[in-house]
């Protein structure tokens, strides 16, 4: 994970990553309470979509902010061609 300095700085996007799949998970564990499902799978299920919906949107916001990221960069290639960024 090699960012630069200037988009890793910003903690948004990963405490965005964070919530979401804290609330995913605690909605399936709210779920699995319905059921008749043992405590120990409700964890195990809580935190296996947890670790599934973190990682997957943590995967997409480093790929994104890699793709996206424009800081110390003099030239842009886009689609075969080279520009020049205005400075």
């Amino acid at each position: 994970m090699k960012l630069c300095p200037k988009c890793s700085r910003s903690p948004l996007p990963f405490v965005m990553v964070l919530l979401i799949s804290t609330v995913l998970a605690f909605i399936t564990w709210l779920v699995l309470g319905l059921s008749q499902v043992e405590p120990t799978a409700r964890l195990a299920a809580a935190a296996a979509v947890f670790l599934a919906v973190g990682g997957t949107l943590l995967h997409y916001v480093i790929s994104c902010l890699k793709r996206h990221c424009r800081h110390d960069q003099k030239h842009q290639r886009v689609h075969g061609h080279t520009f020049s960024r205005p400075a």
